[in-house]
């Protein structure tokens, strides 16, 4: 898939009539700063620039671009264990994608050409926003967090920071997006869910068709179908749609993952909604120069 298939596939607006998920509407402190920073911390997967100079400089695709980019805050771990850490997309699919970019781009200069260009993207569409401050306080929370069980986060937060102050702002909205993700993996597995059924009860859960988003992350009608049966024979889905147990149960999972930043709100609580609010407009200005998906359900998604 290259850049422009994706953007085919994932670029179209919601339709005008789309239900906001609940939890956007009414989440916590913890569901609104995850919200806030979600297309500034997803800036080198989604840019246009990114995109282009990871194509002409290592002939990586936008898939390649995406597993190699996000595993490399894992440095050269071993393809099973990028698998492991994302946790949601089918693993033989994603270490064939890793497996590839690899051969194209070594570690180093990966990094090196994504973070100048994803630097410069920002700086381009941000330009004369002050962010340092902003920074400030993200980079107070990164420093609470705890990085047990983490893998994602704790590899990224032990990377060398940028010295641009886009790059910074970028960097910090990543490591803390990829707490958060680590943070909500555990939570999903500690109830026993599967990596298609976390899938799934989530695409529900925010009002998606069931196997809408799912299935871009590679997995087979086959396991799709046999992960949906085993959601009903726990109560958890009738048909298409959650039943009181499985809302209650997803909301459970969103409960401890929101938990699970505790540390990180703390310590910047006093600066909180100034932040959510700065990077929520900064987000904002992301989406409308087609920086980042505008479907409402792909924001919410992750």
């Amino acid at each position: 898939m290259d850049y422009q298939d994706a953007v085919a596939v994932f670029f179209a607006p919601s339709p005008p009539d789309t239900v906001q998920p609940s939890i956007v509407r009414k989440g916590g402190p913890a569901r609104r700063l995850r919200d806030a920073i979600e297309p500034i911390a997803m800036h080198a997967v989604w840019c246009a620039p990114t995109n282009h100079r990871l194509a002409e400089a290592f002939g990586l695709d936008f898939l390649g671009a995406y597993v190699w980019g996000r595993a490399s805050a894992l440095g050269d771990a071993a393809p099973g264990v990028a698998a492991a850490a994302f946790a949601v997309f089918e693993p033989s699919f994603l270490t064939g994608v890793l497996t590839d970019a690899r051969s194209k781009a070594s570690w180093a200069d990966l990094v090196s050409v994504r973070d100048s260009a994803t630097t410069e993207s920002l700086r381009e569409l941000l330009g004369g926003e002050a962010v340092a401050d902003v920074t400030a306080v993200l980079r107070r929370g990164i420093a609470a967090a705890d990085p047990a069980g983490r893998p994602l986060f704790a590899g990224l937060a032990g990377r060398e920071w940028p010295s641009d102050e886009y790059g910074q702002l970028w960097r910090a909205c990543d490591i803390l997006r990829e707490h958060r993700g680590d943070s909500h993996v555990a939570a999903c597995v500690a109830v026993g869910l599967d990596a298609v059924e976390m899938n799934l009860l989530t695409e529900v859960w925010l009002g998606m068709p069931l196997f809408s988003y799912s299935a871009t992350r590679a997995w087979s009608p086959d396991a799709l179908g046999a992960a949906a049966d085993r959601l009903r024979s726990r109560g958890l889905l009738d048909g298409e749609v959650l039943t009181a147990a499985g809302q209650r149960a997803r909301d459970d999972i969103e409960a401890a993952t929101d938990a699970a930043q505790r540390p990180v709100l703390d310590a910047i609580r006093e600066d909180l909604d100034d932040s959510v609010t700065r990077l929520a407009a900064w987000s904002s200005v992301l989406i409308d120069r087609g920086a980042f998906p505008p479907s409402v359900h792909k924001r919410a998604a992750g």
